[in-house]
């Protein structure tokens, strides 16, 4: 059981933070802790990363309970378009569009095909492409100008929250108030007993683009705990790429 949802968080994950490499990581200006929420979320929007292509490497360490996996992976994104993975000699392969979540399992001769439904489920929260996304570029899940947010300031952080939260979960967002960006984001169902956490623990400058450099993983559902830590290497962006993906003949079906 360990080994197979180890394999379907893992896929998961990896996809979701695929944009960073290891590299210096900056830690911008002078702290500016006195911005208004609306002046800190335009100051945020003018951070996200602007790219048309990226890959690059990452090892993935995944921990459930004392079980404990590691693996290191290639990665490959079209903005907007495509999410795709590979693990070494494509025994794991994975691909997520607007329209389809899909990946196959050469281990145990499995793939999946099917939507954002997982996804959301794993996570405790409804996702599509662009929320999925919104994550990899440590951009904060939900757009920051859809609504009425108040700020206020805890541990040298800015901590932005709704005016009014939303009736099935909680929503917290921290921001670096050197780099204004997302440092932490946090969603929690106190009625389901869940809780995700996902904690920007340093960003880096690659070609002029602000993005994480590593990033710490948190789901809690009940007396379970998963976590996965990140470390990204190898990051190029703007170059030609491809997105092989087909799913080996003979292969079972899983239904998730």
């Amino acid at each position: 059981m360990f080994k197979k949802k180890s394999s379907l968080f893992f896929v998961i994950v990896c996809i979701v933070f695929s944009s960073c490499k290891s590299a210096k990581t900056i830690t911008g200006g002078d702290a500016n802790l006195r911005l208004s929420a609306k002046q800190l979320i335009k100051e945020n929007s003018k951070q996200s990363p602007n790219f048309k292509t990226l890959q690059s490497k990452l090892k993935i360490t995944y921990s459930e309970g004392e079980k404990k996996q590691s693996y290191t992976v290639s990665y490959r994104m079209e903005k907007d378009k495509i999410l795709w993975m590979s693990a070494p000699f494509s025994i794991i392969r994975a691909k997520i569009t607007p329209e389809s979540v899909a990946f196959y399992n050469k281990l145990d001769k499995t793939y999946f095909e099917g939507n954002f439904d997982y996804l959301s489920d794993l996570l405790g929260t409804e996702l599509d492409f662009e929320k999925v996304q919104n994550i990899i570029l440590g951009e904060a899940l939900f757009n920051l100008k859809d609504e009425a947010y108040k700020v206020s300031v805890s541990d040298d952080k800015y901590v932005l929250q709704p005016k009014k939260q939303r009736a099935l979960f909680e929503i917290f967002f921290l921001l670096d108030p050197r780099l204004y960006k997302v440092s932490s984001q946090q969603l929690s169902q106190p009625a389901e007993q869940r809780h995700l956490q996902i904690d920007y623990l340093a960003h880096q400058e690659v070609i002029g683009q602000i993005v994480p450099a590593h990033v710490k993983v948190i789901a809690l559902e009940g007396t379970e705990e998963i976590i996965a830590e990140l470390e990204f290497k190898s990051v190029s962006l703007n170059e030609d790429v491809r997105f092989p993906f087909k799913i080996p003949s003979g292969f079972k079906k899983i239904e998730l």
